[in-house]
């Protein structure tokens, strides 16, 4: 399994934020992506998940090769903790959500209403749907937001070993996970460069 990215540009809101991004990923690669906010990680990962179209370049890897975690948990408020893994396991054709309850230390909660969850327990959950999805890549917008140290840590076992099975993961955070073999890739070079319109500003607002 490999993430290629060739040329890619990606914009937010229509205004270009990157352009001439490339990288290559094979199985038991990492990349962690760094630079400022606003500087254009999460559309970046959003673009890699197919959730929005790039301006140009291409990502070879189809979307649904991709499991994609952001800040929103995606929750079933009513559902257990078992209910909403079990919902997201049959979603992706998978049945048994033991391991996932085990990896992010869930189950004893596995009877517990999502709604009833501190707000770390939740995103444990939340990141638990990645092991019920099948998915071989992990596009990982601040995974570790509401987590505590030893939550943080448990997720990093957990991101260590899917790239042990041959996983790819990409990820936009400010904690150090300790993938000591991870690639980084800095934003700030990839900023898009003001584009000029041929009739002047008047055709630029017109």
């Amino acid at each position: 399994m490999e993430l290629i990215v060739e040329n890619l540009a990606c914009a937010r809101g229509g205004v270009p934020l990157l352009e001439g991004v490339s990288f290559r990923l094979g199985a038991g690669d990492a990349m962690v992506l760094r630079g400022p906010n606003g500087c254009g990680k999460t559309t970046l990962l959003r673009t890699l998940a197919g959730l929005q179209p790039a301006l140009e370049g291409q990502v070879s890897t189809p979307p649904e090769t991709m499991a994609y975690a952001a800040h929103a948990d995606g929750l079933k408020p009513t559902l257990t903790v078992t209910e909403n893994l079990a919902f997201w396991a049959a979603v992706h054709g998978l049945r048994d959500v033991g391991p996932a309850l085990a990896a992010m230390n869930l189950r004893n909660l596995a009877d517990r209403p999502a709604q009833n969850l501190s707000a770390g327990q939740k995103r444990r959950l939340g990141l638990a749907r990645l092991l019920v999805t099948g998915r071989p890549i992990w596009v990982l917008d601040e995974p570790t937001v509401s987590l505590d140290i030893a939550s943080v840590a448990l997720f990093a076992g957990v991101v260590r070993a899917h790239l042990a099975q041959g996983g790819v993961v990409v990820i936009a955070t400010h904690i150090d996970l300790g993938l000591p073999e991870a690639r980084e890739l800095d934003l700030q070079p990839y900023r898009a460069r003001p584009r000029a319109f041929p009739g002047g500003f008047d055709e630029a607002f017109a």
